[in-house]
C-alpha cells in the first residue's frame, strides 16, 4: 500500500485537493486533507510537487510505427487493399518500442494505439497501458475502435495506383458499400445462410453500436461527409484531427460524437494542413464539443502531448479544459472513464508527480506510476 502525504493534486473533474490520497491493490482508496497513514504504508512526501492523473493520448501508433528502424518498424498500413476492416492493431505492437519508454518518462499512462490512415477502412484498435512486455497483459480495452480515413491519404495510395478510391465521392461510396455489405452479412447470419467473414464481423461491432468508427478527417468537407454517414447509419462516431473543425464548429455540434485534436505541432505537409492552428480545438470547445488533445505519435513525439497541452493555453484553451482533454475527456473519448483519466476513489491508481506546475514548459516528471506501481523515476 502507498501513502501520498502532502499533495497538490489535480484530479482531472476540474478540482484541486490539498492532503494525502492512499493506494491498494492498484486502485485510489482513499483521497483527502483527513486521510491518515495506514499501518504498514510505504509513505512519499510531495510537498512542493503537484500530482495529475496519468496523461492519455487517444490516437496513436505506439509500436505499430516503430521509431528509428524503418520500413521493418512499419506495421501499421495493410496497403494491399483498400479496404482492412479484419486486421487488428494488437496483432501488430511491439511493447519493447522506445516510444513506451518515452510516454512513461513524460506522464503518459495511457493510449490508444491503431492502424493508419493509408485504407477507408484500417481496422480495429485498442487501449493500453504504456508499460509491460506482453502486450495481451498491457490492456485496457480490446477493441475500442475500428479505424477509417477520409481525403487524401486514401486518394494518394490507391488513386496512384488507379483503385477506387480516386476521388471524395469514391472514398465515400466504398466506406457506405462495406457498412451495407456488413449489414447484409449480419442478416444472413443470422439464418445461417453464411459462412463468418472476419472483416464484415469487425464492421458488425460498428453497427451494433458495441465500438465507434473512428474516422481521420482534416477537411470541413470530408468532417460533414463523416456525419453525413453517422446520420445514415445510425453508429457512433468520433472525429479524428478534425484541423478544419472550427470551420463548422457550430455544425459538429448538434451532433453526438467526441473529438480528438492534433498533431497541432507538426507541419503543414499536406495541402488538407493548411487552416492547421490551435483555433481549432478552441473553437470546438467554445461550441461545447468534447475534445482530447493528441500528438498522432510519431508524427508528432509522445513526449511532447503535455506541449500541446501548454500551447493550447497559450492560445485561448483554459488551463483546466487543456488538461481534461489529455485526462478526462480523453478517457471518454476512448471508452475507459471508468478506470482512468482522473484521481478518484477506485479507479486505477494512474498519477504523475511534477516538481513543478505541469502548465509550465520548465517543469518536468518526477515520477510516473501506473496502477500504483512506479514505473519512471527521474
Amino acid at each position: 500500500m502507498l501513502y501520498i502525504k502532502n499533495a497538490k493534486i489535480l484530479t482531472g473533474t476540474g478540482d484541486v485537493v490539498e492532503g494525502n490520497f492512499t493506494v491498494k491493490d492498484g486502485k485510489f482508496e482513499a483521497i483527502g486533507s483527513s486521510v491518515i497513514i495506514p499501518e504498514g504504508a510505504q509513505c512519499i512526501d510531495v510537498s512542493g510537487k503537484i500530482i495529475t492523473p496519468g496523461l492519455i493520448d487517444v490516437h496513436t501508433h505506439l509500436g505499430v510505427y516503430e521509431e528509428g528502424i524503418g520500413q521493418e518498424g512499419h506495421d501499421f498500413n495493410e496497403t494491399s487493399s483498400e479496404s482492412t476492416p479484419q486486421v487488428r492493431a494488437i496483432d501488430g505492437i511491439n511493447p519493447q518500442e522506445k516510444g513506451f519508454e518515452d510516454a512513461r518518462s513524460f506522464g503518459v499512462t495511457t493510449v490508444q494505439v491503431m492502424p493508419g490512415s493509408a485504407n477507408v477502412i484500417g481496422g480495429e484498435m485498442l487501449v493500453v497501458k504504456t508499460v509491460g512486455n506482453v502486450v495481451d497483459e498491457m490492456i485496457v480495452k480490446n477493441p475500442s475502435g475500428l479505424k477509417a480515413a477520409t481525403g487524401e491519404n486514401p486518394k494518394r495510395f490507391y488513386g496512384s495506383k488507379g483503385k477506387m478510391p480516386t476521388t471524395r465521392m469514391g472514398l465515400a461510396a466504398r466506406l457506405r458499400e462495406k457498412l451495407i455489405e456488413a449489414q447484409n452479412y449480419m442478416n444472413k447470419r443470422q439464418k445461417n445462410e453464411c459462412d463468418r467473414d472476419l472483416g464484415l464481423e469487425h464492421i458488425a461491432k460498428v453497427l451494433n453500436k458495441e465500438i465507434p468508427l473512428r474516422v481521420h478527417a482534416h477537411r470541413a468537407d470530408d468532417i460533414a461527409t463523416v456525419l453525413r454517414i453517422q446520420r445514415e447509419f445510425n453508429i457512433r462516431l468520433t472525429i479524428e484531427h478534425c484541423t478544419e473543425g472550427h470551420q463548422i464548429a457550430d455544425f459538429i455540434a448538434k451532433h453526438d460524437v467526441r473529438v480528438s485534436v492534433g498533431p497541432t505541432m507538426s507541419t503543414r505537409s499536406k495541402i488538407e494542413l493548411a487552416d492547421k492552428g490551435w483555433h481549432t480545438i478552441v473553437a470546438l470547445a467554445n461550441e461545447g464539443i468534447p475534445v482530447s488533445i493528441t500528438t498522432d505519435h510519431p508524427v508528432v513525439g509522445i513526449e511532447h502531448l503535455m506541449t500541446s497541452a501548454i500551447l493550447a493555453v497559450k492560445n485561448g484553451l483554459t488551463e483546466e479544459q487543456a488538461l481534461e482533454a489529455i485526462t478526462l475527456n480523453a478517457a471518454k473519448h476512448i471508452g475507459v472513464e471508468d478506470r482512468v483519466g482522473s484521481i478518484e476513489v477506485g479507479k486505477d491508481a494512474d498519477f504523475v508527480v511534477w516538481n513543478g506546475d505541469p502548465f509550465d514548459l520548465r517543469s518536468t516528471v518526477e515520477a510516473t506510476y501506473i496502477d500504483g506501481n512506479k514505473v519512471y523515476q527521474k
